[in-house]
Parts: structure tokens; sequence; C-alpha cells
């Protein structure tokens, strides 16, 4: 019998954390239940840390090792200044900052200002912007912050994000901030595992979806036999078992190997925001996770989501919102004095959650909520608005006529004459196409009839104002708040298919991976189209370095700028550039174990 498939998760109620899960702590959640504070003696080995904060234009960054312990077993990881996450960075918009980073590591390092409009050499990607800062050096980044916000930092080198590289960035803006409050918080987001990121990803590249203890079972069958008759139930199966697919595969890593953490905090311990009675008080989302992606919701609580990856947009006020990896949220919330809150971050699919509280009282613990029920994959995250879809059992091209050597595999447009704005959620109105690199075992679907990605919140969340009363927010709900400064129509269309085998676990861009793609060349000062249809039933948040990516949501006159987009399972989604930073950028998938292949070069000249 495979060893994994006799695990029962604990936390499937949503009540137990896999901390306890892995230790047995479960007394520790009782006393948190009865409201005993963490300062009590049999909380002694919380994780619920102050994350430290430097000020000023000067900083001293050291990259090295300490040992951790969140799940009951202590392990090594690496840190910025010694702690997980590294410092809050505060800066002010118009000044110049210098950072020297010494790496103590025994390999190479680097950082990169996740979200910062800076020179090409600054950005810190090795192969790209620089060569990496070799171990015993010091690299000194210098820039002018031209902007305000909500930004983190995180390295890209290797897979050192997975194991503590990672930290906030909070801009203070030049003139009088147009949202008030009275208080100020980082919520960090992000996941842990005790294993190694490379033995992560050499399991799922030996078995997928070795990290999912949710794929159907011969009880799942009889339900489903009883809820839809034999006929449909096997006629299902069919097409998933020839699909090689999973209507369960939401998530490559799930909570059997990560632990969730809210600024450093396990769910067991919970980050701490205080507050005084009257206050409004402003939550700066961050997910520095590399691999998990986060519904956000504070029960009990409206919340005013009030920035979008450091931008300021009109107000929205929702009750719930989904945070990919390194997209960043602000909100306002206005608690009662008499209330705790519980800040509930649960992954995307249900297997573990990150916790905080927001209280005026240290010792008031909140009751923690159940988890959602995990969503299942359905025909719409298949690409399949019409039921008239290509899945891996068409017919395939040769592959080896077309995967060799540098290819762009690309399809790009010219678009002429006087262009009315474009439909929301995508660019033109002609139909998807898919290039030659798209067919061939590395490709296990193409979305023939991708849905509208922008008005849609996403699976497991699409229900909930039904289900729950729960508003959520959508990126159709986000509007600048300044009007947009490049009013230009797009010369031309560049699309671009998100693209994988999941079975295989192997991830692209049209059907080629990073290294055998050419580079991605933009004319310095063209505005472009960008189109992303995603052929994989895999949610990727996919971020543009240097440059701002405005989606477009049909109020061209405010387009909200992002550095991080939500492409949904079988969607489209669309947004302009400007092409007004000079040099090599890169472009990819931000969760981590897909960023090898579903990477591709950007090069302005």
């Amino acid at each position: 019998m495979n060893e994994k498939k006799r695990i029962i998760l604990p936390f499937e109620s949503g009540l137990v954390s896999r901390r306890r899960f892995v230790t047995g702590a479960a007394a520790g959640g009782a006393l948190l239940g009865l409201g005993i504070g963490m300062n009590s003696p049999m909380a002694a080995a919380s994780t619920r840390q102050n994350v430290p904060t430097m000020r000023g234009t000067s900083f001293d960054i050291d990259i090295g090792y300490k040992n951790v312990n969140f799940t009951g077993r202590e392990r090594s990881a690496t840190v910025f200044n010694g702690s997980v996450p590294g410092p809050i960075l505060r800066w002010r918009e118009g000044e110049r900052v210098t950072l020297r980073v010494t790496n103590h590591l025994a390999h190479d390092s680097s950082i990169h200002w996740h979200g910062m409009i800076l020179e090409a050499s600054m950005d810190g990607v090795p192969g790209i912007s620089f060569d990496g800062i070799k171990p015993g050096e010091t690299f000194t980044y210098q820039f002018d912050v031209r902007q305000n916000g909500t930004f983190w930092y995180h390295s890209h080198s290797g897979f050192q994000e997975q194991t503590g590289l990672y930290g906030a960035i909070v801009i203070e803006p030049a003139r009088p901030d147009p949202v008030g409050y009275d208080r100020d918080y980082v919520v960090m987001l992000s996941d842990w595992s005790d294993e190694r990121p490379e033995k992560i990803y050499s399991k799922l590249k030996k078995q997928s979806d070795y990290y999912n203890f949710r794929e159907r079972t011969a009880g799942d069958f009889f339900r489903d036999v009883a809820e839809k008759g034999l006929g449909q139930t096997r006629k299902d199966r069919a097409m998933w078992n020839q699909m090689r697919m999973s209507d369960r595969d939401l998530s490559d890593v799930s909570g059997y190997t990560y632990t969730c953490l809210m600024n450093g905090a396990t769910p067991d311990d919970g980050w701490l925001g205080l507050f005084k009675q009257g206050e409004k008080v402003r939550l700066r989302f961050i997910n520095g996770s590399a691999m998990t992606i986060y519904d956000v919701r504070i029960p009990g609580l409206k919340m005013t989501v009030v920035a979008a990856d450091g931008q300021n947009i009109q107000p929205v006020s929702v009750d719930e919102f989904r945070i990919a990896v390194a997209e960043t949220y602000d909100v306002i919330v206005e608690p009662s004095s008499d209330s705790a809150y519980t800040i509930f971050a649960q992954s995307i699919d249900r297997t573990g959650y990150a916790r905080g509280i927001l209280s005026p009282d240290a010792d008031w613990i909140p009751e923690v909520p159940q988890m959602d029920p995990p969503p299942l994959l359905g025909h719409r995250d298949m690409g399949m608005g019409g039921m008239n879809h290509d899945m891996s059992g068409m017919p395939r091209m040769d592959h080896s006529k077309h995967g060799m050597g540098k290819m762009s595999g690309m399809q790009e447009v010219a678009i002429k004459g006087g262009n009315a704005p474009a439909p929301a959620g995508f660019g033109s109105k002609r139909e998807i196409t898919h290039v030659a690199t798209e067919f061939g075992p590395h490709i296990d679907m193409r979305a023939a009839t991708p849905q509208d990605g922008l008005s849609d919140p996403g699976i497991g969340l699409r229900d909930n104002k039904r289900l729950y009363n729960r508003r959520v927010l959508t990126y159709a709900d986000i509007c600048g708040l300044e009007r947009t400064r490049d009013l230009r129509d797009p010369e031309r269309e560049i699309e671009l298919h998100l693209t994988g085998n999941m079975s295989r676990y192997m991830w692209s861009i049209n059907g080629i991976k990073f290294k055998d793609a050419e580079l991605l060349r933009l004319r310095f000062g063209e505005r472009v189209r960008i189109s992303l249809v995603n052929d994989t039933m895999m949610t990727h948040p996919i971020h543009l370095h240097g440059m701002w990516s405005e989606l477009e949501t049909g109020e061209p006159e405010y387009i909200p700028r992002k550095h991080t987009v939500i492409v949904q399972p079988g969607s489209k989604i669309s947004y302009l550039v400007t092409a007004d930073a000079m040099g090599g950028w890169a472009y990819h998938c931000h969760l981590l174990y897909h960023m090898p292949g579903m990477f591709r070069e950007v090069r302005v000249s």
C-alpha cells in the first residue's frame, strides 16, 4: 500500500493546524479556546514574535542561516538579518535608498525588490539583472524611490524564498496619504516546510500529486452514484481518467508538508495586532509564500480595500478576498473595542490556514472559524465554455518538429486604426489560437473557450455570497484612484498561453520552457496589450518585473496598475504595458516550483 494514502489529516475539520498534527499539541488549542493568554506558561513555545522594522535611507542587510522551530522540530532557515520574515523596510517616496547586502550563505543569493520601479541593474535577478551575490561578498543596491505603498522583497536565487528569505516594504507617500487611518500593520502571509525545497520539487517531478491527500476514494464513488447515478458517475470518472487529471488538484503542495504563517507565527500561536477604541486600522496584506494562495476574511468585520499591489484604488467594501503569491492588498477595518477578531487566511485547497488576532486586549482570544469545504474543479476551469474542449485525447502534432531550439511560440497581432476600449477581461475579440509548440506530450490541455478571468473570484469563492453572505473581491471591482497615465491605444497585442502537463509536472509558456525560449522583445516607449490564456487547471500569478501591468477592466480612464496578475484556470485576461524601462526583465509565474519552466526574459530596447 502506498504509505502516504494511509494518513488522515486531522486538520480537515479546519480546527486543527498542521503543527498540532505533527507535535500532538492539542492542549494548546484547548487553552486558546478557553481564552488563556499567550503569556501562559503552557504557551512558552510560542512562535509569535515582533517583526523588526528598519527605517531611513541607508541599510545593512545580512543573508545568513538561523535555526527555527515552526513544527516542533528544529530546522535551518535562510534569513535576512536573523528573522523570518525579514525586517520591515520603511522608506519614503522621493528619497534615494542604499542597501548593502552581504551574503553569509554557502551559495549565491540575491534580493529582488518586488513591484519596485527601478533600473534593470538593481532589480536583483541573477542571470538577467546581475550575476548574483557570491558567498562572503557584499552587493550594494542603490535607487530612487519613485512610488509609495505596500511592496515586498525576496531572494530570486534557487528556492530560497521557501526557506525564509522574504520581507515587507512600506513606502510613505511624499504627498498627503488619501487613505486615513490611526494604526498600521503589515500582515505577511507565507508557508513553511521542514522539507528542503529541492526535495519537494523532486517529489513533484516524480509524482505530481504526492502532496494531494484528497483524491477520490471508493466512498466518493458510491456517494456520486447515489447522487448522479451510475452512468453519469462512470462518464465523469472516465473523462478525468482520460485526461490524467484530478478535479481535486488545486495546489501542488498542501498542508501535509506546509505550515501556514502570519508574520512568522504559526496558526497555534496566531499573530497579535492590538488596537484602541475608535481606531481605523490599516492592514497591509502581502503574500510572501512559495506556493500557497490564500483566501482572507475577518469574521465580523467588513474590509475596505484601498490599495492593490501598492497602488491606491477607489475603496471597495468586501468580506473576503483572494491573494495570490506575490500580490499585496491594503484594507481598512474599524473594529469594535468590545470584541476580538480572527484574521483568517485559508489556503485555496483548504488544507491549512494562517491566523492572526486583532484585539483591544492581548488576553482576548477569538474563535477560529471552520475552513470552507474544499472546492472541486469543473468544466469552467478546463476552459470548456460550451463543452467544446481541447484535451489530451485530441490528435497532436509531432512535437519533435517544434519543441527544439530557441523558439518564441508567440502569437502577435497588429492593432490598426482607432482602437475602441477592449472588452473587460480580454483584449481583442478574435478567437483563441494555439500555436504549434502547444502540441505534444508536454501539454495535457488546451482551453478552446476560456472564460472571463476578470469578474471571476476564483474556484471555491464563486458561491460565497449565496452560501455565506460574503462578498468576495474580484478584479472587476478594482478601479484606479488616479487617472490612467498613458491613455494611448496599444500598437500590438501579444498572446501568451500558460501551458503544462500536470501529471508530468512540466510548466511552460506557449509550450516552451524557459531555457528553450527566445526573448520577448518590446520597443522602448511602445504601448502593448498582453493577453494571457491559461490552458491549465491551476491558478497562476504572473509577475512582470520593472513595468506596470494595467488591467483592462472596462474603465480606460481609471485603469488599476498591478505587478502580479492572477490568471484563473481555463480563463483569459489582458492588460496593457507601457515599455518605459530599458533593459532585461524577468516575467514569470510566481509559484516557486512553476517558475523554472513558466518564465520569460523581456527585453526593452
